[in-house]
């Protein structure tokens, strides 16, 4: 059962009455919402569209790769708790889920949250800012541990 769960977590899978969506979760950069439209955005470049809510799209992430002990939430929401030092993906202001690994760049003034690998990709995202300035503190206490 634990070794099915570890190849299920390998991916992400969104999905409602007419597609689905297989991720490899390292390729998954960010998801933004305008209503009940969701944009799931790979590091690739590719663009899916979805008719889904951004809280349906979490909870589905969330079932798909919460731990076995503990059931943690993968996905945080910054403005109400700091996320955990395993979490992969945060929710970022009402409209944006975002890869942790791919954060690059936090200016909370200027509104932008960059993504990035450094060498191939570059998304420049906007987000609020207060759940920036969240995330920016998040970054500087796991400096000062």
């Amino acid at each position: 059962m634990h070794s099915k769960n570890k190849n299920m977590s390998d991916h992400i899978i969104v999905t409602n009455a007419n597609e689905l969506i297989r991720i490899p979760v390292e390729s998954l950069a960010y998801i933004a919402s305008d209503g009940n439209y969701s944009d799931i955005y790979t590091i690739d470049g590719k663009k899916y569209t979805v008719t889904l809510q951004l809280g349906v799209i979490e909870d589905m992430i969330n079932q798909q790769l919460k731990k076995d002990d503990d059931n943690a939430r993968i996905v945080k929401k910054m403005i109400n708790q700091q996320p955990l030092e395993t979490d992969i993906f945060a929710r970022i202001g009402k409209s944006l889920i975002v890869n942790m690994k791919l954060i690059h760049y936090i200016n909370p003034s200027k509104k932008q949250l960059i993504l990035s690998d450094c060498h191939t990709f570059n998304f420049c995202l906007e987000a609020s800012k207060e759940a920036l300035k969240n995330l920016k503190e998040h970054f500087e206490k796991k400096l000062k541990k």
